[in-house]
């Protein structure tokens, strides 16, 4: 299966949340889910071109989303529409729930990105968590997310993400 296959076992609706509200919804292919793990394949969800300066998203864009339900964090796979990987974006959220079709995820601002090269790795949002106030209405849930995100930038400066991806 090509990197940019729509080729799909079943579909799920991503909904992303953020304090307290959808902020977006989105169809994805569901490509497994073993009961911890759920993959699913989606195109880059925004609307047009968002350019952060280390990497742009672009509506042929593909992304492999790889979502835990023990764990804080989801790492997504992003490809250009030619297949080449541009890096992974992670984000730092609750354990994802999945209740039928729908997967709900509850984002808790913090990122982190990996170029493809492992030449760029970036913590993002810090301000963003800091000002959300998580930290003093659910202390154990911002000391997760800071674990979470320590986790990957570890695993990401050791030379990536494949074992957790495997």
């Amino acid at each position: 299966m090509s990197a940019n296959s729509s080729e799909t076992t079943a579909d799920l609706t991503i909904a992303l949340v953020k304090g307290g509200r959808t902020k977006i919804r989105y169809p994805a292919g569901l490509l497994g889910d073993d009961g911890t793990r759920i993959v699913v394949r989606a195109p880059w969800a925004g609307s047009g071109v968002r350019d952060f300066g280390f990497v742009r998203f672009e509506p042929d864009d593909v992304f492999t989303e790889y979502y835990w339900r023990d764990r804080w964090y989801a790492v997504k796979e992003v490809r250009a529409a030619d297949g080449s990987v541009k890096g992974w974006y992670c984000d730092i959220a609750r354990p994802a729930v999945r209740t039928g079709a729908e997967l709900t995820v509850e984002d808790l601002d913090l990122d982190l990105w990996r170029s493809a090269d492992g030449g760029d790795v970036r913590r993002l949002d810090e301000d963003e968590f800091a000002a959300s106030g998580l930290a003093e209405a659910d202390p154990g849930a911002a000391r997760a997310a800071v674990a979470a995100l320590d986790e990957l930038e570890r695993l990401a400066r050791e030379g990536g993400f494949a074992e957790l991806l495997a």
